[in-house]
């Protein structure tokens, strides 16, 4: 294998935010370092493709077994093979430095190209639970970064390669991390933020409003909501608000997220990794409601390592009703203390060096140092601003 240590950094990540977030954040701390990159993905970075725009985009095919079992694989086969393929070529094309993974099913062929070929590869994986492709290949990868330093199905023979890095954020979100949580004032107003992930959520829009609505009047009076919602559930949503006399911002999709958190008393949402890693970095309180059907239960995962820290409060979607949201909502409104005290725990979970910690490991990784990367793992490298080893965000086992 010839080695090419000032080639480009290839991004292989899924076409879904969760997956691409934490690429974007890695290409500008890169960019910021003279790095060139590529990004390898699926056909959705049409949607995406202005979160990387110095990056050269490779669209690769891929495929997502449908169903469990065999027969899932044998139909999504032809096109991972096909993916492959190209991811081969555009590998002998490029000539990188490394590559590195975000999971998800679009980033096994660009993975799997890189280890035939011998160009140094690493993953990383941003929630508490090891997604199916980063388990199918960490055999094979060099290096294993992660958010959490127990990463449930996490193999033992596979455990000596893991590195703790922390999840990486945007410059965006970097850039309101200094802004202080500020609790509500009596009679002062509230600004709430409900969002659903990068596709919104139904369960928002369907249950939110009418819990918002069953507030005592002189609450609803206060309300300042921002809210993401479905287009074909914006005007159901938007008479709900305006029958209960809460003044409501609606909209598809903000494409100031962090700053709408970073404005907030309090959020709503799902609990994604890039989500649970912002709101840490900023330091915002959050209800999160799992996304139910999510593989292995990822999200739960996520949402409960940031509520067992008291930064913020879980309710599983079959509990998710408007009377129990009104429930817990008035009473946190009556108890702003509450508010302030999930912020400064949440703030205390954030990981704003995340983002220099896994340039640090993939550019040590196309360098061909492996023995730096060797003495990284299992451990973890700073992932703080102050340059401390504790990964305050890395609180155990799944």
């Amino acid at each position: 294998m010839t080695r090419h240590p000032q080639g480009p950094i290839i991004i292989a990540a899924g076409g879904t935010g969760g997956h691409l977030f934490p690429g974007q954040a890695l290409a500008q701390e890169l960019r910021r370092r003279g790095r060139k990159i590529v990004l390898m993905t699926d056909e959705r970075v049409q949607r995406f493709d202005k979160l990387f725009p110095d990056a050269d985009i490779y669209e690769v095919p891929s495929a997502t077994p449908s169903g469990k079992g065999f027969a899932g694989l044998v139909r999504a086969a032809p096109a991972i093979i096909a993916g492959v393929a190209r991811s081969f070529a555009i590998l002998q094309r490029v000539k990188p430095a490394a590559l590195i993974g975000f999971g998800g099913y679009p980033t096994l062929p660009p993975v799997a190209a890189a280890v035939l070929r011998g160009i140094p590869c690493c993953v990383h994986e941003q929630n508490a639970v090891l997604g199916r492709v980063n388990r199918l290949v960490a055999p094979h990868v060099d290096a294993i970064a992660s958010t959490f330093d127990q990463p449930k199905f996490l193999k033992a023979r596979d455990s000596g390669k893991l590195v703790l890095t922390g999840n990486p954020v945007r410059d965006a979100v970097i850039a309101q991390a200094g802004r202080n949580y500020e609790m509500p004032l009596a009679d002062g107003v509230i600004r709430l933020l409900v969002f659903g992930g990068s596709q919104g959520a139904r369960v928002m829009s369907d249950v939110v409003p009418g819990a918002l609505a069953k507030l005592p009047q002189e609450m609803r009076d206060r309300l300042r909501v921002v809210q993401q919602a479905r287009p074909e559930d914006m005007e159901r949503v938007r008479a709900i608000y305006a029958e209960a006399g809460i003044a409501a911002e609606l909209n598809a999709f903000f494409d100031d997220m962090p700053e709408r958190i970073a404005a907030a008393h309090l959020v709503i949402g799902r609990s994604g990794a890039s989500t649970v890693s912002e709101l840490a970095v900023i330091g915002r309180p959050a209800i999160m409601v799992p996304l139910p059907h999510s593989l292995d239960n990822d999200q739960k995962a996520n949402a409960g390592k940031l509520a067992e820290a008291g930064a913020g409060w879980m309710i599983e979607q079959k509990d998710f009703t408007e009377t129990a949201l009104a429930a817990r909502l008035q009473a946190l409104f009556a108890q702003p203390t509450e508010l302030a005290a999930a912020a400064q725990a949440a703030k205390a979970q954030g990981q704003p060096g995340a983002v220099r910690a896994l340039a640090d490991l993939v550019e040590a990784l196309g360098r061909g140092d492996y023995r730096a990367v060797r003495n990284l793992a299992p451990k973890q490298i700073a992932a703080n601003d102050g340059g401390s080893n504790h990964l305050k965000f890395a609180a155990g086992g799944a």
